[in-house]
């Protein structure tokens, strides 16, 4: 049964052809002879019309499929350049935010070098930081061979950061004026009070919540103006006289109502240290 409707269908689409180009022949011979086209000649344009569509409908539909899969294609390759392009400037915005941070510090560190007259200096990396003892103490890049020694002056940025307390041959351990470790030398620093009459006392602890260094057991009860400025006196015999530690922020009373604690803000961002200076008179 199958095999007898395709052989008729066959038959049909033949005979459909053939009376599809007999129609066209018939068309252009009458268009040829008239200037106005026939029933029949409309007619057999139209059946033509039909029959060209039917043939070119699987060809339009391929080719419009490669379009489309090309375009897919482009589209693809286009959005993966588009992303590498994107990584690459944001990695490149990082390296240049990184670099200007870096020129900065540097910057500052030559400010600095220039201003310690009455100092040899040296200046040096840090090299390591024990997150365990972030706030006691790093490693710099110079040591014995270089000329450190111990109980040097080190500062970064704009002032005093702390003091080298271990020297080996390449390398140098800094003990942090925000140490508060009992095995630390304490830093003796002194402030100008509201009667410009200076008081003295020590960095004995620092404060994590606001950032602040703690200046105890102050020599004078009289009051201290906020943004006087602290600097090392060199008492002890340790850290050398007149190194800018920071300036005061707040005063605290004791329960005797008289000043028992001057918080100070450090003149370096104690958390980002980089590069250091070591300092020491030139008479030593």
């Amino acid at each position: 049964m199958r095999k007898f409707f395709a052989q008729h269908r066959t038959i049909t689409v033949m005979l459909s052809l053939l009376v599809a180009l007999g129609l066209m022949a018939g068309s252009v011979g009458i268009r040829n002879n008239q200037a106005t086209p026939t029933a029949v000649q409309q007619i057999g344009n139209t059946v033509a019309s039909w029959f060209g569509g039917i043939v070119n409908y699987p060809m339009n539909s391929a080719n419009g499929s490669v379009s489309s899969l090309g375009q897919l294609l482009n589209a693809y390759t286009e959005n993966k350049a588009l992303k590498r392009d994107v990584s690459t400037l944001q990695q490149t915005k990082l390296t240049n935010k990184t670099l200007a941070h870096e020129n900065q510090q540097l910057r500052a560190q030559l400010k600095l070098t220039r201003s310690l007259t009455d100092y040899t200096t040296l200046n040096a990396s840090v090299i390591s930081r024990n997150p365990s003892a972030w706030q006691q103490q790093l490693i710099v890049s110079k040591g014995q061979v270089d000329g450190v020694r111990k109980n040097m002056a080190v500062l970064a940025g704009s002032g005093l950061i702390g003091r080298v307390a271990e020297v080996n041959p390449t390398t140098s351990k800094i003990e942090l004026i925000s140490s508060a470790s009992e095995s630390t030398n304490q830093f003796a620093v002194a402030v100008n009070n509201d009667q410009n009459q200076l008081v003295n006392g020590l960095i004995t602890d620092y404060d994590l919540r606001t950032g602040t260094l703690v200046m105890s057991e102050v020599t004078s009860a009289d009051a201290v103006k906020a943004g006087s400025k602290v600097t090392t006196n060199g008492l002890g015999g340790v850290t050398p006289k007149g190194l800018y530690v920071g300036k005061v922020v707040k005063t605290s009373k004791g329960s005797d109502g008289k000043i028992g604690r001057i918080y100070v803000k450090p003149a370096t961002n104690l958390n980002d240290i980089n590069y250091v200076t070591i300092a020491k008179l030139r008479e030593e």
